[in-house]
């Protein structure tokens, strides 16, 4: 189970590391798009903006429902929100709170 645990992790790093897919994850979190109005957003081509949301689906950050002739694509916050759970709130503890706080010595004027 923690061999599974960790490939979707690493498929969600992944897929996070790319500018263009986090641009995409984006514009999915203001509402679902179709495949067509992304592709539109981006001046690459329809190839690579589709590469991109196999990358997408393949970290299950997005989910894609066809609904007639067009493809729709949603996010799905559910891994990235795992992620956060795991990665960044052990880092939420006192250690960084004191590092922010030291920050904060060092920078004010004296």
């Amino acid at each position: 189970m923690a061999a599974v645990a960790a490939g979707a992790g690493d498929r969600v790093f992944k897929a996070l590391a790319d500018p263009t897919r986090r641009r995409i994850l984006d514009l999915l979190r203001a509402r679902p798009r179709t495949t067509g109005e992304l592709c539109d957003s981006f001046p690459t081509t329809r190839f690579a903006v589709m590469k991109h949301l196999r990358v997408l689906a393949r970290a299950r950050l997005v989910v894609a429902r066809r609904r007639g002739r067009e493809r729709w694509n949603v996010l799905n916050p559910v891994p990235i929100r795992r992620i956060a759970l795991r990665w960044a709130r052990p880092f939420e503890s006192g250690r960084a709170d004191a590092l922010l706080r030291l920050k904060r010595l060092v920078e004010e004027p004296l």
